[in-house]
Parts: C-alpha cells; structure tokens; sequence
C-alpha cells in the first residue's frame, strides 16, 4: 500500500512538472496533469478542480513574465478583466453543480475538443487573421470582443482545455497582431479565469489538497526548470507530442 502511494506521488510530480514545462513553452500541460489525478483515482470533478489549483501558480508566474508586454494594453484589460472573472466564476458554478456522472459522460468530448483546438490552432489562427473588419464600428468590436471572452471564461471556469487558443483568436478577431501582446494578454486573461474559479473551488471545498500541494510545487519547478529542457527541442516536435498524448487520452476516455 506504502508502495502504491509513492508511485502515484511520483506519477503526479512527473505529470505537473512536464506540465508546467509544456505550459511554459507550448501549452497543453493540462493533458499531462489532469488525467494522472485520474489514474490516481481522483473523481472527475475533484480531479478538475485539483488540476486548477496545481497550475494556476504558474499561469500567474507567467503574467509577471510578460509584464513588458502588458504595457499599453490597459483599455484591452478593463474592457476583457470583468467579463473573465465574472464568466470563470459561472463557468465554475455550473462544474460543481453538474453531477460527476454527468461530467464523466461530458469529458471525453472536452478532452476530444481541446485535443483538436490545440492540433488546429496555426490553421484557426491564420483563418481568423484573414477576416476583413475594416467596416465594422469600434463599439460593435467591443461588444463582439466581450461576448466572445465570456464565452471562453465560462468554458474555462468549467474545464479549461484550449481557453488559451481560443483566447488569441478570438484577440486577433480585436485586431491584434503582436503574438508577444497577444501572449502577454492570453495569459493574464487566463490567470484571471482560473484564479477565481480556483476561489470557488476552495470554498466549495472540492480540492484535494495533498495531490494539489504537490503539483503545485512540480509545476512550478516545472515551467522554470523544464521550460529550459524543452525550448532545445523542436517546437514541432513538442506540438506532436502533446497531440499524440492528447488524441490518445480522448480514446482511453471514450473506452474506458
């Protein structure tokens, strides 16, 4: 029994700490830490939860990082800020009223879905760059930019997979087109929809705690020690990876 648990110990540092690597250079971490809370035997509602509050610590780290970025982008930030707590917390409110059998029947699409959001992100991305917005009115961009980001806090408040991809069509759709601003705002505008559906998690007292204490640490290490490793290989390469991983979690999901 000893032995089991040190097992799964390691299997959960391993999982977050290549997590937070990926997160750090390619993103897709969430398809290495969520489904090792699962093989632990983690429900899937708790196992969700505990997987947000594992790496919202490195989102946040991150936000720090691309604080060069985020100068000037202070109308983007008030206009995006509201509408991501307030969809986080909803999105979060309806993962810990939805019974767990139903989010158990619902995981595999969401996984299946954020598995194919990250696979196809260069081609959703390019397609979104192409569409003409020279006519449309500066208030009716706004209205679109804050309907479509309380879209995606909801769907992050909830799970979370591909909010990030999402996240920067949906900015290139605002007229933006510095990938590094972009980057800089994505991840800001995450840290802001995880971290209050992080708040509802714990006061709902639907985390648990030591898998969370130790992901968290993993993580960390993770995206400023990992990160090092996985920028000298191949970004193609890492993108394959996630994808084969991702792709075959969504089967064993499907099966299972």
């Amino acid at each position: 029994m000893e032995m089991q648990v040190i097992l799964e110990g390691v299997l959960l540092f391993v999982a977050a700490f290549v997590g937070g690597a990926l997160n750090s250079v390619a993103g897709g971490g969430s398809f290495f830490s969520f489904p090792a809370l699962l093989f632990v035997g983690l429900d899937p509602k708790i196992a969700n939860a505990t997987n947000a509050v594992a790496l919202w610590p490195g989102s946040a780290a991150g936000v720090l990082a691309y604080r060069a970025e985020l100068q000037g982008l202070r109308p983007e930030v008030r206009l995006l800020g509201p509408v991501s707590l307030a969809g986080g917390l909803i999105g979060a409110l309806l993962l810990l009223i939805t019974p767990s059998d139903v989010f158990a029947t619902l995981l595999p699409f969401l996984m299946l879905g954020a598995t194919l959001l990250f696979a196809f992100s260069p081609r959703i991305t390019a397609l979104v760059r192409q569409l003409d917005r020279s006519r449309e009115s500066p208030r009716a961009a706004a209205i679109r930019s804050v309907v479509l980001q309380g879209i995606i806090s909801i769907y992050g408040g909830f799970f979370g997979g591909g909010i990030g991809i999402l996240m920067l069509a949906a900015l290139s759709l605002m007229g933006m087109d510095n990938i590094h601003r972009m980057n800089g705002l994505k991840t800001l505008l995450a840290t802001l929809i995880n971290g209050v559906a992080v708040v509802a998690f714990v006061v709902a007292r639907a985390v648990a705690w030591l898998p969370a204490a130790l992901m968290i640490v993993a993580a960390i290490l993770g995206g400023y020690g990992g990160a090092a490793i996985a920028r000298k290989l191949d970004p193609k390469l890492v993108r394959v990876f996630v994808i084969v991983v991702g792709f075959s979690l969504s089967a064993y999901l499907f099966v299972r």
